[in-house]
């Protein structure tokens, strides 16, 4: 669960989140957020997986009018394997890039630069400040630009913005990505991307064909290296020239950004994607624990353990950022950067300004690798137990069916390999997850306080751990983190943005593609609400009542357990004392 929630949003997205909404100050409505949305929501789905040990789409029995979010949570792990591998195949082949005795990002004699490359140490004041002094030594003179005395001009990023471009810019653009001018321009496969993609889901099979004992082994190595590598990173960058004004810079608080309701919603944001609740894959990886572990234990450890990564990661590329903005003489917020622009463009420049940039280099991109394939493992795994759990005869063909998932999963990607690969991977990043994470979270909260009844579901957790739920999460599952996602689910309607990569505006018809393949993994909610409805018996109001109590199936996963459970709800269960108890605990 730990290696899942550790994600590559930890590292690249949370310290831009983070200077962006008043540095040090953001981490007072970020832990708030964290204990009143983060925690809640992981503590729920542990102990939904653990005493039921089922999988997400056999989980919602307690529910069987809502089954279909179980088929989606699939569908989301599956879609965003494919992309998220695409991830690791752009580090993988950084990774083997960095054995050149020269970084091919950090110079422009190379075949693809073009006139305009500019390489150096100043290449980092050119991309931060937009400024172009051509009389300078770091622009490449072996190129000759036809042009007019320069007269030691300086220019405007008005005027060259589209005129020179760093020498890791060009790497990644041309020689990396091959990259088309547009989505409507798919291009050719790129096929050393093609091939490092490969190698990355052949590691993904190797790791994850025996289910949790392979993957319970590998996490030992991939969830706890990056920690290594973060740490050595920040010695490091602390001994660079300008790292430790990147840390104070980091922790120096912005207390009027706390004013701002936006800087409230985007923490509540930050700390929802990045624990990942309602992917599915922290309810399969509970499904395996013993019914007797602490999950209340277990849910503190991996909230705050998630998002002081994130805190660490955070501090990390400040001391690195820091250098980059001691060297380029510019402000640190000018700087900062998220996503695939810091991880394959800003960071190769800063790090190969480093003594032995080949080592640093390669440093980071395997850490990019493994916190990738950790949430891959999970995502994985959740697609193989609903498939198994569905068809138990098909356990004996768990190798083919995983052979078969990961080569298939290969070539879907291979369209991200191509040309045009990095507008079709933004679009589907910019829209996978856009509806149906924080709506299902939101039910998730509806269904089990509301409906499924709060005293039953913290007597089901006394039943594991012999205690309730504490009041704590009573309180907030259901009134507290209901309301929270839904003004996240506000914000984030209202923030919505068509999607672009860079300067490039996506066509009208691609943004009817992504709005499709966000409406992909609802679908199955709706489809399975109908089928609820229609194979219930009496009228259409004893139906749908009848589909919302739990079915036959849903109980403990101890046996022991489980027969003197059934007796005993079966007598007492019903939507009024389960709605009656939403309001009113029993202690």
């Amino acid at each position: 669960m730990i290696g899942f929630c550790v994600a590559l949003g930890n590292v690249w997205r949370f310290p831009y989140i983070c200077q962006r909404n008043g540095g040090g100050a953001f981490l007072i409505p970020f832990i708030v957020c964290l204990v009143l949305c983060g925690l809640p929501l992981v503590f729920l789905e542990i102990a939904l997986g653990q005493f039921s040990g089922m999988s997400p789409s056999h989980v919602w029995s307690l529910c069987p009018l809502m089954k279909g979010i179980g088929i989606g949570m699939v569908i989301i792990c599956v879609g965003s394997a494919v992309y998220l591998n695409v991830i690791c195949g752009w580090a993988m082949y950084y990774a083997i890039s960095s054995f050149s005795s020269v970084l091919p990002w950090t110079n422009c004699n190379n075949t693809w630069n073009t006139d305009t490359c500019v390489a150096g140490v100043e290449a980092l004041h050119h991309r931060l400040t937009g400024e172009y002094n051509a009389t300078s030594d770091w622009v490449n003179k072996s190129y000759s630009f036809n042009t007019t005395d320069f007269s030691s001009t300086t220019y405007s990023s008005e005027d060259l913005h589209n005129q020179y471009r760093t020498a890791a810019e060009e790497f990644w653009h041309y020689k990396a990505l091959g990259i088309s001018k547009g989505i409507d321009e798919i291009g050719s496969i790129k096929w050393e991307m093609a091939l490092c993609l490969l190698a990355s889901w052949f590691l993904i099979f190797i790791c994850a064909v025996k289910g949790v004992r392979s993957v319970g082994k590998a996490v030992y190595v991939t969830a706890t290296l990056p920690y290594v590598i973060l740490t050595v990173l920040l010695i490091r960058g602390l001994t660079l020239p300008g790292g430790t004004d990147g840390a104070v810079f980091y922790f120096t608080p912005n207390f009027s950004k706390l004013l701002e309701v936006q800087v409230w919603l985007e923490a509540c944001l930050q700390v929802f994607y990045s624990l990942g609740p309602a992917w599915g894959c922290i309810i399969t990886m509970s499904s395996y624990t013993k019914f007797n572990t602490n999950c209340l234990r277990n849910a503190i450890v991996c909230t705050f353990l998630c998002e002081g990564t994130s805190m660490y990661a955070g501090l990390v590329v400040f001391t690195i950022l820091g250098y980059m903005s001691h060297e380029a003489s510019v402000p640190i917020t000018e700087v900062v950067s998220s996503g695939p622009g810091l991880g394959f463009v800003i960071y190769p420049e800063a790090l190969a300004q480093l003594p032995l940039p080949q080592l640093w280099s390669f440093i980071f991109f395997v850490m990019i690798i493994l916190l990738a394939m950790d949430s891959l493992f999970s995502q994985v795994e959740t697609f193989m137990t609903a498939i198994l759990d569905e068809y138990h005869s098909l356990v004996k063909w768990r190798i083919p069916i995983a052979a078969v998932y990961c080569l298939v999963s290969f070539l879907v990607g291979l369209v991200m390999t191509t040309q045009g690969g990095i507008y079709v991977f933004q679009l589907v990043d910019w829209y996978i997850v856009a509806l149906f994470i924080t709506f299902v979270a939101l039910l998730e909260c509806i269904m089990v306080s509301w409906l499924y009844g709060i005293d039953r579901f913290s007597g089901d957790i006394q039943l594991m751990i012999g205690r309730p739920a504490p009041l704590f999460f009573k309180i907030t599952w259901c009134y507290i983190t209901p309301a929270m996602l839904l003004m996240t689910m506000v914000f984030t309607f209202a923030q919505y943005k068509s999607p672009t990569y860079g300067e490039y505006v996506y066509p009208y018809y691609s943004t009817v593609i992504g709005w499709i393949i966000a409406s992909l993994p609802l679908m199955p909610v709706i489809i399975m609400m109908f089928l609820a409805i229609y194979r219930g018996k009496g009228g259409v109001f004893q139906r749908i009542k009848m589909s919302l109590k739990p079915d036959d199936t849903w109980g403990p996963s101890e046996p022991s357990h489980r027969t003197e459970y059934i007796k005993k709800h079966r007598r007492s269960s019903t939507l009024k004392s389960a709605f009656k108890s939403s309001i009113s605990w029993k202690g």
